[in-house]
């Protein structure tokens, strides 16, 4: 399982990551908030609230959201490195 080592916000619903396996990469989230767990983070003062969760390997929301760390591995790997 992809362990989140680094998220640090770039802008709008972008968030670049560091994975322990070396790799890096930016994910847009912006298409991914739908429904309601992921509603509120549509106000960009609550994105931008996001905390690292070692326990989840993931990053995580005071809202309760969270994506998938093998999910956001893959938009990571996916996106061109800016």
């Amino acid at each position: 399982m992809p362990r989140i080592e680094r998220a640090t916000y770039v802008a709008d619903y972008r968030i670049r990551l560091r994975f322990a396996d070396g790799n890096e990469g930016e994910v847009n989230l912006a298409g991914e908030l739908w429904g309601e767990v992921f509603e509120p983070l549509k106000d960009l003062a609550v994105f931008r609230d996001f905390h690292l969760n070692p326990e989840l390997n993931t990053i995580t929301w005071p809202t309760g959201a969270d994506f998938a760390p093998e999910f956001l591995y893959e938009m990571a790997m996916a996106e061109p490195v800016a």
